[in-house]
């Protein structure tokens, strides 16, 4: 295939791609800037590493594949480097590391001409920024940046205010070594609260703080900011060990600090299980960490795999579960949810994201819609928090194809059933089917009703319900907890063994305690956290259906639109029966009185951002035991916003605010 010969559109990309990753790589290898987060940058860079794989002859000398990092800035003396630096190559899943295991043995194979069973040495892989030592006879003669990895900044008088850089080694040694700076956590925070209190701008994240504090032209500047480093690598030496891990020790012995978590394995299948290990636990330590580097342990095996144009054969930077990654949007869709609302979904081209493959995001509603400017065809950020369901954060507007249309709401939908009329919500920036009893509609109220956060009927998914609706077996929620065996055998998916397990699940689900029952019923602007302040404000279901509109409004966190719902809901007379029927089938637990003063009574918490030791419904529980309440949305009457990793916009709405933000182990301390 010629280069004519590639696709107009795939040529075009590229061009847009290549253009687009140049741009953010010189923002944030030299200026230290972000426009879009590391991760985000990574996706970009590998779908470049894709498409040169797909297209070889797309590939240039100067292609961002083929470069090391960014031009070193004009404010410091150059240094050229004594030994080329190298970047690595990633693994983002277990996979990519079983395939470069697979290269690595099959290489050495060639070269030693017999099986080869190397061992390897894993680090973590700290974010800061990478500098140059090198040492004559003992003592520090230069600290230089990476730069393009030729030539570098002269950053040596910074690096000296560090603590933990020895100016003089236990030895009187010629040697260039290589290791990371990074600012801990602790001093990242201590830093922001006091610029916040100078009100100055806040650092986004300690390794921006690193770079920026070690290319100040003033010393103390960097000697202010408690830096601190980790050696991890023998860049020149005449006295390099036999091992990867040997030489770690030796490092040790002349006086560099060496992170201690280092591991020696035998196999890939160990090297999978470290990182899933670090993983979970990575944010116990005090520095940011994105994954663990691996490398070859053997000194010989790593001069015979030797390096390709950019990156060693012999190590490789194994990368956690990407919060943040670039796909295409191929289509935008309506989804009819259970109160008729129509939300807009991004259908996307597969990527993964957090452990996770995604083809759909949510847009939220036009607003959002047009506040991204999304359309067909563009290329966009994901991110996705633990569990949360993926957001679109932005669109990257350099790749836009051509001919990329808006998206505008449709005047009718056929899932709304009728006339398929919408309607748009009073002050709200949503739209809804005008026919409040469409099937769609219809179908996600009883997806909702069986949910975990609900009746949580185990075995009663999606699937299981359509095909009950479709035999006409159920029509009401009541229905549910009257189906009999011979009912369910009749159905299609349904095996004996089956049949008794779900009947097993609605019976354990009929005893249900009254938030779960209230967020189930569907009624309108009543999400999980309003239907347990209403569960704790009338104790039983008895009282929350007679409650009038004023009573209702003397609920915190529920306003007259949500008083009024609550009081339409009830005083239909369809769902007047529903009740019921649904209290002569379900024990509905009331609200017990809670005795006494608890820690957080009277104390409202808004959660955002994963949290690594508790789940969100684990943590809201806790906060209620103890007498807080939990809400969605920050306020002026939000006493805490706990924020976890990747935290979203409610961080910098409490900012805004001056609500006091605090982090996982805070709120940990609280509920013990």
């Amino acid at each position: 295939m010629t280069k004519n010969s590639i696709p107009r559109d795939i040529k075009e990309r590229y061009e847009k791609l290549r253009q687009t990753v140049e741009h953010h790589r010189y923002l944030y290898h030299v200026l230290d800037k972000e426009e879009i987060s590391a991760a985000a940058l990574d996706s970009l860079k590998q779908e470049l590493v894709d498409m040169e794989a797909a297209y070889p002859q797309l590939q240039t000398p100067d292609s961002p594949t083929q470069r090391v990092s960014g031009k070193p800035l004009d404010g410091f003396k150059k240094v050229e480097h004594k030994v080329a630096q190298w970047s690595f190559n990633d693994a983002f899943k277990p996979e990519d590391m079983e395939a470069w295991g697979e290269r690595v043995t099959r290489m050495l194979k060639g070269h030693f001409h017999t099986d080869v069973q190397p061992t390897y040495t894993c680090e973590l892989k700290i974010d800061g920024l990478k500098i140059v030592y090198e040492y004559k006879e003992g003592l520090l003669k230069t600290a230089a940046t990476r730069g393009d990895g030729v030539i570098g900044e002269d950053v040596t008088e910074n690096i000296r205010t560090i603590e933990s850089v020895p100016l003089r080694l236990t030895s009187p040694e010629n040697i260039i070594v290589e290791g990371e700076v990074w600012m801990s956590k602790r001093n990242f925070e201590e830093l922001n609260r006091s610029r916040k209190k100078a009100g100055e701008p806040l650092f986004a994240n300690p390794r921006n703080v690193a770079a920026g504090s070690i290319r100040q032209l003033d010393p103390r500047v960097a000697a202010s900011r408690k830096l601190d480093t980790y050696i991890y690598d023998v860049a020149q030496w005449d006295k390099i060990p036999a091992t990867q891990y040997e030489e770690l020790e030796a490092l040790r012995t002349l006086g560099f600090k060496v992170n201690k978590n280092i591991t020696l394995v035998k196999s890939v299948s160990d090297i999978v299980t470290l990182w899933k290990e670090w993983e979970k636990k990575k944010e116990k330590e005090d520095y940011w960490i994105d994954g663990i580097v691996v490398k070859v342990n053997e000194a010989k095996y790593q001069q015979a795999l030797g390096y390709t144009g950019k990156a060693p054969r012999f190590a490789i930077a194994f990368k956690f579960p990407a919060e943040q990654v670039t796909t295409v949007v191929e289509d935008i869709t309506l989804q009819v949810g259970r109160t008729g609302v129509l939300t807009p979904v991004a259908v996307l081209r597969p990527v993964l994201v957090a452990g996770s493959t995604v083809s759909r995001a949510t847009l939220h509603n036009e607003d959002e819609i047009r506040r991204l400017d999304v359309r067909v065809g563009d290329t966009v950020i994901l991110q996705k928090a633990g569990d949360v369901i993926p957001d679109v954060v932005s669109v990257v507007k350099e790749l836009r194809p051509r001919g990329a249309k808006e998206f505008v709401f449709p005047d009718y939908v056929p899932m709304c059933g009728g006339d398929g009329a919408l309607e748009r919500i009073p002050g709200q920036a949503a739209y809804r089917c005008k026919n409040k009893n469409s099937f769609a509609q219809q179908k996600r109220k009883w997806y909702h009703f069986v949910s975990k956060k609900t009746l949580n009927i185990d075995g009663m998914g999606p699937k299981i319900v359509d095909a009950l609706l479709e035999h006409g077996l159920i029509t009401s929620f009541s229905d549910v907890f009257k189906l009999k065996r011979g009912d369910l055998l009749n159905v299609p998916r349904f095996a004996e063994t089956s049949v008794d397990n779900l009947l097993s699940s609605i019976e354990k689900s009929k005893k249900v305690e009254l938030p779960r029952l209230i967020f189930a019923l569907s009624i309108d602007q009543v999400g999980e956290e309003t239907a347990y302040d209403l569960a704790e404000h009338f104790r039983t279901i008895d009282a929350l259906e007679k409650a009038s509109v004023e009573e209702l409004q003397s609920v915190g966190g529920v306003g007259d639109v949500v008083a009024a719902s609550v009081v339409t809901w009830f005083r239909n007379p369809l769902n007047k029966k529903l009740m019921e029927r649904l209290k002569r089938v379900l024990d509905i637990m009331p609200m017990k009185k809670k005795a006494g003063a608890l820690p957080l009574a009277q104390r409202t918490f808004v959660l955002t951002g994963t949290l690594s030791s508790l789940s969100r419904d684990k943590a809201r529980g806790k906060i209620r035991a103890l007498g807080g309440s939990v809400v969605g949305s920050v306020s002026v009457k939000t006493d805490f916003v706990v924020a976890g990793e990747n935290p979203g916009s409610k961080l910098a709405d409490a900012k805004k605010l001056g609500i006091t933000v605090i982090d996982e182990k805070t709120l940990l301390e609280m509920l013990s």
